[in-house]
């Protein structure tokens, strides 16, 4: 893909970077960043980020009278990403799956252009021999429909046959990679029991950098010691301004073992990118000082 000249870069020529939490509301925020009032956090989490990694969809579809309430929350520049059902994913593992499919993106249909992403993750025993229904699955999309795909059987990290075919499946759909990045989150010692926790539940797989479509997604996980935070987003940094200068457009979901503390790790992103790359500054979160560490446990 060709890259626009050093030359002709500016903040305003170059795609935006979706930037998001999992959560839009916590009780913590009330007290350092948000709105008081819950009905009030979509709107003030609106204001400051322009995407959310949305998982309720996960485990259950909203009524319509809540994704036109969502949609009216938030500026027309915010773009919601949601995954597609487990039902789908994981116990039907794509097969015969249609109906399912409709319903959910009937169900999502208040949004409109505010729905930038459906992630599609599949479990880890989706190996390569299920390709053909991944493909199938892609081809019966609507072409609108902007799509992310994430995998965590090993072959898909191997840099191997499966894994070339794969993404060649998935640039001949249009869709995206979603890449996982848990090397902080892993990072040292566990120093507390949630960390802990957090290991059991997060996968920890390789870092296979690839875009195979126009919105390239990176999941980072963090932990609880900045430092480790910080050597960690070191290539994302270069890697999200490669993606803007190919004239992609890079979402980036940030998560720390308690997402309370998610913001404040994405802002660290923002202003590592910012430092790097002034004059094609991302906006601010606008967030107070770092919480001190003993109001993190």
């Amino acid at each position: 893909m060709t890259k626009m000249p050093d030359s002709a870069l500016s903040a305003a020529s170059l795609p935006t970077v979706r930037i998001g939490l999992p959560v839009w509301q916590d009780p913590y925020w009330q007290s350092t960043w948000l709105a008081r009032q819950p009905a009030a956090q979509l709107p003030a989490y609106g204001r400051r980020l322009n995407s959310i990694e949305g998982n309720t969809t996960f485990y259950s579809l909203p009524d319509p009278q809540t994704v036109t309430r969502w949609a009216s929350a938030v500026p027309e520049h915010f773009r919601f990403t949601f995954k597609f059902n487990q039902v789908i994913s994981h116990e039907a593992g794509l097969r015969d799956c249609e109906a399912l499919v409709d319903q959910q993106l009937h169900c999502l249909a208040g949004l409109g252009d505010k729905l930038g992403l459906m992630l599609l993750q599949l479990p880890a025993q989706f190996g390569p021999d299920r390709l053909p229904l991944l493909a199938a699955f892609l081809k019966r999309l609507p072409d609108s429909l902007n799509v992310a795909v994430e995998v965590r059987h090993c072959a898909f990290f191997a840099k191997s046959d499966d894994e070339r075919y794969f993404n060649r499946l998935l640039q001949d759909h249009g869709a995206n990679r979603m890449i996982m990045d848990t090397r902080a989150l892993f990072t040292g010692p566990s120093d507390c029991a949630l960390v802990s926790e957090v290991r059991t539940k997060k996968p920890r797989v390789p870092v296979n950098v690839v875009a195979t479509g126009q919105q390239p997604v990176v999941r980072f996980v963090g932990n609880n010691v900045s430092e480790d935070n910080a050597r960690c987003l070191v290539p994302w940094i270069n890697k999200c301004h490669q993606w803007r200068t190919e004239g992609r457009t890079p979402y980036f979901f940030f998560h720390r073992p308690d997402n309370k503390d998610a913001p404040w790790l994405a802002q660290q992103f923002i202003d590592a990118y910012n430092r790097q790359y002034p004059d094609m500054a991302l906006p601010s979160l606008e967030l107070a000082a770092v919480p001190a560490q003993s109001a993190l446990f």
